[in-house]
């Protein structure tokens, strides 16, 4: 058995994904400063919404909103455990739609669907798309979006 085989969990293979099958992700993100701030100051994002503290505690929201990028970056990794840790490649990550705003303090929840999964033009890995949703605390809808990824087979990847 490889030793990279070893470092991923046994039941992210290809072959274990069955479409239809719906994944609620154990873990949860509380948005803070760190992720929000960071992340846009990073991507030159200029929007003050997102990081003035002061303009945005006299608005109805009261807080900073978290950006975008980052609320979908999240519902994605917390997402990754169940569904792309055994991946090869990230093919596309298709109809992002941010649903209701993020703002610090709020905690992040993700639940994924098997959406499709076909042969991919090779043989040792297909390819699985799936539909996730971010949910805050309140159980509001956040963040969906579709990830396309190319996952290796268990038969020539899985310790035999």
């Amino acid at each position: 058995m490889s030793k990279l085989a070893t470092l991923t969990s046994n039941n992210s293979y290809f072959e274990d994904f069955e479409v239809g099958q719906t994944i609620r992700h154990a873990r949860g993100k509380t948005i803070t400063n760190l992720e929000n701030v960071n992340f846009t100051n990073m991507v030159m994002n200029t929007a003050q919404g997102h990081f003035n503290e002061h303009m945005m505690s006299k608005t109805p929201l009261g807080s900073v909103i978290s950006y975008g990028g980052v609320n979908f970056s999240i519902v994605l990794g917390l997402a990754s455990q169940d569904t792309i840790e055994n991946a090869l490649a990230e093919i596309g990550l298709d109809q992002i739609r941010l649903a209701f705003p993020v703002v610090h303090g709020d905690t992040l929840f993700a639940y994924s669907r098997v959406l499709e999964k076909r042969d991919s033009d090779r043989e040792d890995a297909g390819i699985v798309v799936f539909q996730h949703w971010g949910l805050n605390q309140d159980d509001k809808l956040v963040a969906e979006l579709q990830r396309t990824a190319l996952i290796k087979r268990r038969s020539h990847w899985a310790d035999k």
